[in-house]
């Protein structure tokens, strides 16, 4: 599957399981892809704020992504860093117990889906394993997140993913444009851009 470059900046409108907006934006590196990104999110009562940073190589693998928080509780940033073969730190540190993740996936965004899509290419009925450095958005700890991605029929020049987190009993068709980004994620959010 060919995928076309993604736009100068996209944003999401996040509805269901929260409420709230994320816009990003991207640029091609010597190295790659830099996607600067931000979501305000209101949850379960709770408001919370995320930016983050993503370096991506060629091949869509994230090789570092530095994510700074706010939330009732205060402000906190994390720096994950990969060398895109599934070894990760957090902080600076060794974290063995996200060993074969080759994606990033921020709780407070809708665009990190398009990292394994994208970075997947799956053929039509193929299905992967894609387990994540999971970035929660609350108070931004690192958990590991295996989740699957299944190529399902797709919408002309849309393709449509059945997503699913069986660990948090969560599922959805993810619907992305020719680029790979989501337009539709029912559950989390919507394309407003």
């Amino acid at each position: 599957m060919e995928f076309t470059h993604p736009p100068a900046g996209a944003a999401w409108l996040h509805q269901d399981s929260r409420q709230g907006f994320e816009v990003a934006f991207f640029r091609v590196t010597d190295d790659g892809l830099r996607i600067d990104g931000h979501a305000a999110v209101a949850e379960d009562g709770d408001a919370f704020a995320v930016e983050y940073e993503i370096e991506l190589d060629p091949d869509w693998r994230t090789r570092t992504a530095r994510v700074r928080g706010r939330s009732p509780s205060g402000s906190r940033t994390v720096v994950l860093e990969t060398d895109g073969s599934g070894h990760w730190a957090v902080d600076g540190k060794r974290a063995p117990y996200l060993e074969g993740c080759l994606d990033v996936d921020l709780e407070a965004s809708a665009l990190t889906n398009a990292l394994p899509v994208r970075r997947l290419s799956l053929p039509q009925g193929a299905r992967a394993s894609a387990p994540a450095a999971w970035v929660r958005a609350r108070d931004l700890t690192v958990e590991r997140l295996e989740q699957t991605y299944t190529r399902s029929t797709d919408r002309g020049t849309h393709t449509c993913h059945d997503y699913a987190a069986p660990a948090y009993g969560f599922s959805s068709r993810i619907v992305s444009d020719e680029s790979g980004l989501p337009l539709e994620y029912p559950g989390i959010a919507v394309r407003a851009l």
